[in-house]
């Protein structure tokens, strides 16, 4: 049996597929860190929901509990913006589990319903599935990722739809919430200036826009390059002013 896990916060406008997706699995346990939309109203139509209200914290930390939670070993830790598939969703449903396996498998990302294939968004593939008395997420700020120690890897064929921005007001808030968490999670470990700033913000465009073929995506490349360029340059602005507090 395996539990699915999903953090929301405001998630209305991605939620309801998200949920219609992992219909098929005996239980969901979500966990809400202050939604003021219709977030918790749509979970509660669904009979496999389990819902717990927490504070933020940290995605790492979250995800964690949310395992603790799960009344199954095997935990499927999604976001609220991720749809599976329903090839996926069957795919999972059918796999003969090793606890000595992590299964991921891939992202196709989507912007304002756009597919795109170039930016660092395609290929795309992250490690999802797996059993938390094996292993676990990492205690991360934000970019947790499951902790492989020693384990094997497989990835599935099918692949989850990511609608991870639906307009410009979702760039400006996880712009917002990503640079804050970034700079409180490298304070003591990392030193920034104005000038490491500007050049990881430069870097960052460059990096997006042309190594990585952003340009090939139209004007929607453009606006991930840009983004990505003030992520970076408000995360380092902001761990500047985090070493000298």
């Amino acid at each position: 049996m395996i539990s699915v896990t999903i953090l929301t916060k405001n998630s209305s406008a991605t939620l309801l597929p998200v949920l219609q997706s992992t219909a098929s699995f005996n239980e969901v346990v979500l966990i809400d860190t202050g939604s003021t939309d219709d977030t918790l109203d749509i979970a509660k139509v669904f009979c496999n929901v389990k819902i717990y209200k927490r504070p933020f914290k940290a995605f790492g930390a979250l995800r964690i509990e949310a395992a603790q939670l799960a009344s199954h070993d095997w935990v499927l830790a999604l976001d609220s913006d991720e749809v599976l598939t329903p090839e996926l969703a069957r795919e999972i449903l059918e796999l003969n589990l090793d606890p000595s396996t992590i299964y991921g498998f891939s992202f196709h990302n989507f912007f304002k319903n756009k597919r795109i294939r170039h930016c660092g968004w395609s290929p795309d593939k992250h490690l999802r599935l797996y059993n938390k008395l094996s292993t676990n997420f990492s205690n991360a700020n934000v970019h947790e990722c499951i902790e492989k120690k020693n384990l094997k890897v497989k990835f599935l064929k099918f692949n989850v739809n990511h609608y991870s921005y639906q307009n410009m007001g979702d760039f400006l808030r996880k712009m917002q919430l990503y640079s804050d968490l970034f700079a409180q999670q490298h304070k003591s470990e990392k030193h920034s200036s104005f000038f490491k700033a500007w050049v990881h913000s430069f870097f960052a465009f460059f990096k997006t826009y042309i190594l990585k073929l952003g340009f090939l995506d139209g004007k929607e490349g453009y606006i991930i390059a840009k983004y990505n360029s003030h992520v970076a340059w408000y995360k380092y602005l902001k761990l500047e002013e985090e070493g000298s507090s």
